[in-house]
């Protein structure tokens, strides 16, 4: 046949195999085990002498057949996927090879033994081989066809391997191997896909046919993801991306989330639009300090701020261990960003005698105060580490940027800080209400204020808890099924609270547009899908994963409070609001804090808590000892409509 017919007839085929149904491709491979049989049956009759007959006669052969059409269904060797064969299917094809040799031994009593043996065998080898070769086939076919996309997908990871999982049903797609930099999967097969090491990317053009190549790794820091990305464009491949988890969950099919992803559009920040120009502008050339640059909020405010070329960026962290990671990562992004110098600090916000030898040393111009204790029930148990951290630190810092006519300071809160309930609630509430303090008297520093809810895949966030349980088989706990939360991602918050940052108007509460809450369940649910894997309940006895519920622990809500409300204000981007709760007097927040030092020094967790009940609006609150706006930081609760389940 000449190249243009065989074109034509390869592109039919092609076309034909990928338009057809999985329930067809699965009735195929169930006529393919039927047929099997008189094959495996006529090639024993040749290896005894028996001409081109068949073993126990037509009878026998007409029941043998229907007996591997149920064994197909029976053990779901029919509906198994070629690529997934090698995993589980050999045992499946061991045991209706099995029965077949038991029953023809059985209708055959007089014939040898070894002639059901032989037959079993044979009839294993048979569709065991039947299907690698049509793998080989169909995967040949795929390589030279020019009608779907051939790609790559770097990260043998949880989300690689989902990934591969979700591309296999895709129409014009096929998936031809992993590049992965773990040393130990190199030579193996991952869902019957080559793990090949990254340097051996430029074969893939020429090995592989591919065309483009997929990250599959959401985690992947900018400074790596730029340099991949102009590596794997250098070699004529397309490169895209998977998204964050918050993407995922959001439209729950990980292949369609696949985005384009460019060494411009890296370079760029194409996040950072029109509406985002005024960060650049503000952030560029000045000496920025991030406390709590270790933390997963803190660190991705740094990636960003790099990206706006500042003089100098502090990084202030307590943990030495937090503290080596962030600048080794940021160290590299550093190089290309235009920073002339990076700062690593070990110390905490709290220490007076560091903060003012660092504000006159570094002339700090802009204070992104991100450093605090947030998980909800810890902080609970150990109220005065929280108050101590959360509080005092604030009031340090906020104070020695004032002493210093820094230009501005943010503060970063959260959500708990609305209609507090629990210590850590009551603590951020607090921290907000020193910086309005401090915003109300003469100052050069701009002081505001940026409340958010739950950032997926920080520390404190239940995605990568779940994550963990995923991976380890489940169970997955969730506190109440009924639980709902505000989500957004990381790099979004972190861009949103640096735009506030950069208004001007001292005193600004911000809040975040979250979106709509989401209930903990349904992201549990996602996420085990997400990796491949099924849900196992009361209708799915035989999934993979389970989820069970622990009920809610100390300090935390059902619900989360809405952050805005009732005389919010709209700003100049459509995600950010302006709250602006009431606050005491200088006299009055003067008072709390002398009470909470107070409680604090005395050593008595009822003391403490009692001046926390005024924050947190407890029934045994001093009358008139806060306002009710005060409390509730300004604005209503929500009324929260449990989701349907």
């Amino acid at each position: 046949m000449n190249g243009r017919g065989f074109g034509w007839s390869e592109s039919a085929l092609a076309r034909w195999l990928i338009a057809l149904p999985r329930s067809r491709k699965a009735v195929l491979m169930l006529c393919l085990d039927i047929a099997l049989v008189p094959l495996a049956m006529m090639l024993v009759a040749l290896v005894f002498g028996r001409g081109t007959g068949v073993i126990g006669g037509w009878p026998l052969l007409l029941g043998m057949m229907a007996l591997a059409g149920v064994g197909s269904i029976a053990t779901g060797l029919w509906r198994l996927r070629l690529k997934e064969y090698p995993l589980t299917g050999p045992l499946r094809s061991l045991v209706i090879a099995a029965t077949l040799g038991a029953v023809a031994g059985a209708s055959t009593g007089s014939a040898p033994l070894s002639e059901p043996l032989l037959l079993a065998l044979l009839y294993s080898l048979l569709q065991g081989g039947a299907r690698q070769a049509l793998a080989r086939v169909m995967a040949a076919l795929y390589r030279r066809s020019r009608i779907v996309s051939r790609v790559a997908i770097y990260g043998a990871s949880p989300s690689g391997i989902a990934l591969s999982r979700a591309l296999m049903d895709r129409a014009g797609i096929v998936t031809c191997a992993f590049l992965d930099e773990n040393p130990a999967l190199r030579g193996a097969q991952l869902n019957g896909l080559p793990v090949l090491p990254p340097a051996a990317a430029h074969k893939l053009p020429r090995d592989f046919n591919i065309d483009r190549v997929i990250l599959a790794d959401p985690a992947f820091a900018p400074a790596r993801l730029h340099a991949l990305t102009r590596r794997l464009e250098g070699l004529g491949l397309r490169v895209e991306s998977l998204p964050a988890f918050a993407e995922i969950c959001a439209q729950g099919d990980l292949a369609a989330q696949l985005a384009p992803v460019s060494g411009a559009s890296l370079s760029r920040r194409e996040e950072l639009d029109d509406a985002l120009l005024p960060v650049r502008a503000f952030y560029h050339g000045k000496t920025v300090l991030v406390s709590g640059a270790g933390g997963s909020i803190g660190l991705q405010l740094c990636r960003e701020i790099l990206q706006t070329a500042p003089r100098r960026l502090i990084l202030l962290e307590f943990s030495e261990p937090a503290l080596y990671r962030a600048e080794a990562e940021l160290r590299a992004l550093a190089a290309g960003s235009g920073a002339d110098h990076l700062v690593p600090v070990l110390g905490s916000a709290a220490d007076a005698r560091l903060l003012r030898g660092l504000f006159r040393r570094e002339q700090v111009e802009v204070v992104v105060h991100a450093a605090a204790y947030k998980h909800v029930p810890i902080v609970e148990a150990n109220p005065r580490a929280g108050i101590a951290n959360n509080v005092f630190a604030t009031l340090r810092l906020a104070r020695a940027a004032r002493e210093a006519g820094a230009e501005r300071f943010v503060l970063v809160s959260s959500d708990k800080a609305v209609a507090p309930c629990s210590v850590m609630g009551a603590s951020k509430r607090i921290a907000e209400l020193i910086v309005q303090d401090l915003a109300s008297r003469p100052s050069e520093t701009v002081f505001s204020i940026v409340r958010f809810g739950n950032v997926l895949g920080s520390s404190g966030s239940v995605v990568p808890l779940f994550e963990e349980q995923i991976r380890n088989g489940g169970p997955v706990t969730v506190t109440d099924r009924r639980a709902t939360r505000y989500f957004m991602s990381v790099t979004e918050a972190a861009r949103l609270v640096l735009l506030a940052g950069a208004w001007r108007g001292s005193g600004g509460v911000y809040a975040l547009d979250m979106g709509h809450p989401v209930r903990i369940e349904d992201l549990a649910r996602q996420m085990i899908e997400a990796r491949g894997y099924r849900l196992r309940d009361a209708a799915t006895p035989e999934g993979d994963v389970e989820i069970i519920e622990i009920g809610l622990r100390p300090g935390e809500k059902l619900h989360e409070a809405r952050m805005t409300g009732v005389g919010a204000r709209p700003t100049a981007h459509p995600k950010i609001v302006q709250v602006d709760p009431p606050h005491p007097c200088e006299l009055g927040t003067a008072a709390l804090l002398r009470d909470l030092r107070a409680a604090l020094e005395a050593e008595e967790d009822a003391a403490l808590h009692s001046v926390l009940a005024r924050v947190m609006g407890a029934a045994e609150a001093a009358p008139g000892s806060q306002s009710q706006a005060v409390v509730a930081g300004g604005v209503e609760p929500e009324k929260i409509t449990h989701p349907a389940s």
